[in-house]
């Protein structure tokens, strides 16, 4: 099989960064996107292959692997997924949505009669959490309750993940109780969570982890949290009142156009952000374990992760199958990423 290997999507913010990281480490990935001027730019300036194309006619001729950075995942992944199926080439993305995690978990058996192994959520979403889940439970093996939080001081988001959270903000928050996913409102528990740098108040958010801990750990009951001021809490409480007008067509267009005016953090606010997660698993008795983990700003920890998750995948022999970072990985890999540090 061709070890040759695709980024889709490299015209995005996150896969520009990405194609940049892969020809650092002098790594000669295909750039494919559906803006001819914006991928064939890049492949020139980086001296890489380019290939232009939409979804519903996917050029995956003498690809291994496919890494999808085309978001909104909600949107993009199913197509690529059964892309890469039918063609025998291997699936990442780097996702951070639910119902893309449990989309892509769900082709479990399909993968494996076809020999190709779908590796959702490389990237930030969800290489630090799912692993620090994954350390938790591993110590406290009867653990039945989960709770993962996150702190980023400095950052800030790119036009895609705006375009991300404005396409599921007709959705409310979610939780899982006794191993299903169940919707709740927004900011619908909040809490003061301990991170390492300090205390910081912070309140639910439907993030990957509600699908992917799960998955990698077996624990029934699980919450993450994100650091946020009271106002921004309220805010959040705010639109979940309103989330049925917020999802109306001609609104979400409207906020669309405002996302397409961000860009995303600089070269020095990557450099300088860090985001700080904690994690506790109690078991049915009240024990408990906590963990912290430091890693870098989330946009440069998902340039190093998903590069090297590709790196690893074809370098080594393929396990046919869906599988969350930690479970295809193991739980040492995230420490392999410069600039985390696990407490």
């Amino acid at each position: 099989m061709s070890t040759s290997w695709m980024i889709y999507g490299a015209n995005g913010y996150t896969g520009e960064l990405i194609a940049r990281e892969a020809a650092r480490r002098g790594l000669r990935p295909i750039l494919a996107g559906r803006r001819a001027d914006q991928v064939e730019a890049l492949a020139s300036e980086l001296g890489l292959e380019s290939r232009v194309f939409a979804l519903d006619s996917p050029q995956l001729r003498d690809v291994s692997a496919v890494l999808h950075c085309a978001g909104p995942f909600s949107k993009t992944s199913e197509p690529m997924v059964r892309a890469c199926l039918e063609a025998g080439a291997h699936y990442l993305d780097i996702t951070g949505e639910i119902s893309v995690f449990e989309m892509v978990l769900s082709m479990d058996d399909e993968a494996k009669r076809r020999g190709v192994a779908l590796l959702p959520g490389v990237g930030f979403d969800v290489v630090p959490s799912d692993s620090l889940a994954a350390m938790l439970a591993q110590r406290l093996q009867d653990a039945v309750d989960l709770a993962l939080a996150f702190y980023t001081k400095g950052g800030e988001v790119s036009r895609g993940t705006m375009k991300t959270m404005i396409e599921g903000i007709g959705e409310q928050g979610a939780i899982r109780r006794d191993g299903k996913i169940v919707r709740v409102p927004l900011a619908y528990d909040v809490r003061e969570i301990p991170f390492s740098i300090a205390p910081r108040l912070a309140m639910t958010i439907p993030w990957g982890d509600v699908s992917t801990a799960f998955h990698s750990t077996g624990i029934p009951n699980i919450r993450v949290y994100y650091a946020s001021s009271p106002r921004a809490i309220s805010r959040a409480r705010m639109m979940g009142r309103l989330r049925h007008l917020l999802g109306f067509a001609p609104v979400k267009r409207l906020l669309l156009k405002f996302a397409d005016r961000r860009t995303g953090p600089d070269a020095q606010k990557r450099e300088s952000a860090r985001t700080y997660l904690w994690g506790r698993a109690t078991n049915a008795a009240g024990q408990s374990v906590e963990m912290t983990m430091t890693t870098p700003e989330g946009y440069a920890f998902t340039a190093l992760s998903a590069v090297s998750a590709v790196e690893r995948l074809l370098s080594e022999p393929v396990r046919a199958g869906a599988y969350t970072p930690s479970k295809y990985f193991g739980v040492e890999f995230v420490r392999g990423m410069s600039g985390v540090v696990i407490d």
